[in-house]
């Protein structure tokens, strides 16, 4: 309804009321409002039609690797063997249901915004001042604000008496904003700039106002927010990706396999019995093979060793909302960070004082002129301290209150002292706030506020404890070191005093503040957070690089960046760019000086969805941190959003993978530490089953291909069934390897294979097969008993116990790629230990109890032919270990 070819911001009040139909005396009449609401609809937040619970659960089943599994299933009931399958299926429905619950409180982050809304609102109608709900405002509606109310639309100001609206959660900024009416001149201002405009959500600290609403519902600037949330692209993880190309691989593996030993089979038993009954026997081969190659406890195992990583990070303060973003942690390599409330303590603080012609920081004790200087800063303020020892009011304020109270001083005697009797009130335009007090037998004026403006008013100055005349010399001095820190990124306050001998009866600026007492500065900061630069210069180390992306000014960004090291000595001001700079560069410009840039200052929250993706695009995995509202977006487009635990907002929690129980930045370095151990765990793992798998593939193919007896189906799936689970599950929470941290991060294109697995599962995999089939030819070779039959019982047997009881020796080469077993300390995971002994007890029991001799088709060994199975079996460990030592001796 207003000029769309000039933002309202620009235009005057009378410009805005004009285009919007509506009156600042009266309002909108009651009829023209309830027209407006039937038109656009309530001033909340909505989002899409969510898909159903159904729905969302048959979702789950169009992942690839579901899809592998669900067929093993079929040929595990085909072969006979219901208990495997109904394992199987078992597996895959869990999954569905915990995808269906974590999408499921993903879709919250709406719900959240809407919660956040403000549920009343004071407005003037048909000349009335009423309060309604804030669903039913309307455009053109006149709403009046004080401190305490939440803004309920977007709104021009109007009116502003001391008005102050905090918009951190929006634009990023740690202060309070002083709010005009005035004009702003032509151009695109980000949100924070915009001083005569108030945005839905945004918390009104101090004073009163009033303005006309521009924007309701989804139209405003927090309603674009969550627009971009609802529609924001959900990255698929490195896991996930990973996952997918192993899924697709296998399977093409499985249909090769399946149709080679199929056709070779056939042709090899051509004249030999029917053509039904050789059709039938070598399906079922081709099954048993299929059956081995398919790793189908994998989805299992990586979700369980995901949720245990889950429980050491909660340990650790990091709360995972998904699974994968576990392991994605360990793949990271750029870390956005905002910096208010994250990177720093979101608590003003003052960090230097000058008095005395002497900047001393503020751990030094206030004497002299500096406790005239503290005083002023107790009196001069409208703080208020609850009996809790809580204090209210503007975080500038309470700074003040809490450094005093740093310096041990008895305020409430101070105040009780000292009452405030009058006050000129803060004005934006001369930037000064004044209070009269009763002090001994007179008054005394006590000013705070910008340093040149108060200096502007000033004729002297205190130097040890005398008035002495302000000379444009001192002045001049006083200017410099104002500079100097404001060059640091502190807001300094200048403080001043007069005594006058009555009680001034015109309270205005130009009769009370006038002929001041310069005491001095107090220099201001919201400080870095504790452990932060360490956490920083960890993830240096790593690989990892930290962006600061915040809606300060840029001065300040650069002070914070460089006490972080997130800028070094050699990065200067190119390393720094602005939203309104960002605006300027077109995509591909921005796509080739990315890298360039480490921070971003004045940032809106379409900035920070466009600095993630154009990393992205640069193939890298980005984590993204934040609490705002404003940063739900660039959360949910991340690889992995982190959202603040404590300072969240609802939004920026339910859009995030991981919340910072504690929001340390240092917990995020340590997450990544955890999220590496996991990926090498589950690499372990796959390690571990993939060349199991290709051994049994191998053994029954070249059975096969020799005219051997076969093993049976049976006693395949029993032998994935007893080595695939436990010790799989057991290397899972193996401790990490030394140096983890000291590696550079594997990145996007990294794949389950990379880092010399594959290799690794290669020949390991021929080395199982192959000691297995020697074992095979060695019982046919040197049989123990006569007759054909028994000899091939007996080789088969001796086959099928060394199958399972290689693996299980070979999981404890799978414990490191590269290192030796004898350096990572073999049996310091208990689980694991216990659960070789499970398994290898589960697999002798088919031999060595009778009863279970007919099941598995085995028979009997004697001593002779199990001492040839455990040596043979054994052989895996010391042959790996001289392929390993030599591969470390090739990498030297």
């Amino acid at each position: 309804m207003g000029k769309e070819e000039q933002p309202v911001y620009e235009q005057s009040i009378e410009e805005v009321v004009a285009s919007l139909g509506t009156s600042l005396e009266d309002g909108l009449d009651p009829d023209v409002a309830a027209k407006r609401l039937a038109a656009n609809g309530p001033n909340q937040l909505t989002g899409q039609k969510q898909s159903t619970l159904l729905e969302k659960f048959f979702d789950q089943f169009k992942d690839l690797m579901i899809v592998v599994l669900l067929v093993a299933a079929l040929i595990s009931v085909f072969v006979g063997e219901g208990a495997d399958a109904l394992i199987i299926l078992a597996v895959v429905i869990l999954n569905a249901v915990f995808g269906v619950f974590q999408e499921a409180k993903a879709e919250e982050a709406i719900a959240s915004l809407q919660k956040m809304s403000a549920p009343n609102a004071n407005v003037r109608r048909d000349g009335q001042v009423m309060t309604i709900p804030a669903a039913q405002i309307v455009i053109g509606d006149i709403v009046l604000l004080e401190a305490g109310d939440v803004v309920p639309a977007d709104m021009r100001l109007i009116e502003s008496a001391s008005l102050q609206v905090e918009e951190s959660a929006l634009t990023g900024e740690s202060l309070p904003v002083n709010k005009d009416t005035a004009p702003l001149e032509k151009g695109d201002l980000p949100l924070g700039d915009r001083v005569n405009m108030a945005y839905m959500n945004a918390n009104v600290t101090h004073g009163r106002g009033g303005g006309v609403v521009v924007a309701t519902g989804m139209q405003t600037e927090v309603g674009k927010i969550a627009g971009m949330l609802d529609t924001a692209k959900t990255t698929k993880t490195p896991l996930q990706e990973s996952l997918n190309q192993l899924s697709k691989a296998l399977t093409g593996l499985i249909l090769l396999i399946a149709v080679v030993i199929f056709v070779v089979g056939m042709l090899r038993s051509t004249g030999t019995g029917s053509f039904s009954h050789r059709l039938v026997d070598m399906l079922l081969t081709a099954i048993s093979l299929a059956v081995a190659a398919i790793p189908e406890g994998l989805p299992a195992i990586v979700t369980v060793t995901l949720a245990l990583g889950t429980t050491r990070l909660a340990k650790r303060h990091a709360l995972m909302r998904k699974l994968p973003a576990v392991e994605t942690l360990g793949a990271t390599q750029i870390i956005g960070s905002d910096k208010t409330g994250t990177l720093t303590q979101n608590k003003m603080t003052v960090e230097k004082y000058y008095v005395d012609q002497q900047l001393v920081p503020a751990s030094q004790p206030l004497t002299g002129t500096g406790l005239i200087l503290g005083d002023i800063m107790l009196l001069n303020n409208d703080s208020q301290i609850k009996a809790d020892g809580e204090k209210l009011g503007d975080p500038t304020e309470t700074a003040l209150i809490t450094f005093n109270e740093t310096q041990g001083r008895d305020i409430q005697q101070i105040l009780a002292d000292n009452p405030r009797l009058a006050e000129v009130p803060f004005d934006s335009e001369r930037k000064l706030m004044s209070t009269v007090h009763k002090w001994q037998d007179q008054y005394v004026v006590t000013v705070k506020g910008a340093p040149d403006e108060l200096l502007e008013r000033a004729s002297k100055v205190i130097v040890k404890g005398q008035e002495e005349p302000l000379t444009a010399k001192l002045k001049s001095e006083i200017l410099q070191v104002n500079e100097d820190m404001a060059k640091q990124a502190l807001r300094v306050l200048a403080f001043a005093y007069r005594k006058v001998p009555t009680l001034p009866q015109e309270l205005t600026s130009a009769v009370v503040e006038q002929d001041l007492t310069f005491v001095g500065l107090i220099g201001m900061i919201d400080p870095e957070r504790a452990g932060v630069a360490q956490a920083v210069a960890e993830a240096k180390t790593a690989g990892i690089r930290t962006l600061m992306i915040t809606g300060d000014h840029k001065v300040t960004a650069e002070a914070i960046a460089r006490r972080l090291g997130i800028l070094d000595n050699r990065q200067g001001a190119e390393a720094i760019i602005t939203g309104a700079e960002l605006d300027a560069l077109s995509d591909e410009t921005y796509h080739n000086q990315v890298e360039q840039y480490s921070v971003y200052a004045r940032v809106a929250p379409e900035h920070k969805v466009r600095i993630v993706r154009a990393w992205q695009d640069k193939n890298k995995v980005v984590a993204m941190t934040g609490d705002g509202v404003n940063d739900a977006p660039a959360l949910k487009t991340a690889d992995i959003g982190i959202a603040m635990g404590i300072t969240g907002t609802e939004v920026s929690k339910g859009a995030s993978d991981m919340i910072l129980a504690d929001d340390n930045f240092a917990t995020i370095v340590n997450a990544v530490d955890e999220g590496r151990k996991v990926f090498s765990n589950i690499q372990k793992a796959i390690q571990y089953l993939l060349s199991a798998n290709l051994g049994e593939v191998l053994a029954l193919f070249m059975m096969t291909i020799l005219g051997w007896n076969i093993l049976a189906p049976v006693q395949i799936l029993w032998i994935n069934l007893v080595t695939d689970t436990f010790p799989a599950i057991a290397l899972g929470v193996e401790p990490g390897e030394p140096g983890i941290m000291k590696q550079k991060p594997r990145g996007r294109s990294s794949s389950f294979m990379a880092g010399g697995l594959g290799t690794a599962i290669v020949y390991q995999g021929l080395l199982e097969g192959g000691i297995t089939l020697l074992v095979y030819w060695l019982a046919l070779t040197f049989p123990e008993h006569a007759g054909s039959a028994a000899i091939h019982a007996d080789a088969l047997t001796m086959a099928f116990a060394t199958l399972g009881l290689i693996q299980l020796f070979h999981a404890f080469n799978s414990k490191s790629i590269h290192q030796s077993l004898f350096t990572i300390h073999p049996f310091r995971n208990k689980l694991f230990n216990l659960s070789i002994v499970a398994s290898a007890t589960l697999l002798a029991i088919t031999i060595l109890v009778p009863a279970f001799n007919g099941v598995f088709h085995v028979t009997n060994l004697d001593m002779h032919q199990w001492m040839i199975v455990l040596i043979a079996s054994f052989s895996i460990i010391p042959i790996v270990e001289v392929i390993k030592w030599i591969q470390r001796q090739m990498i030297k």
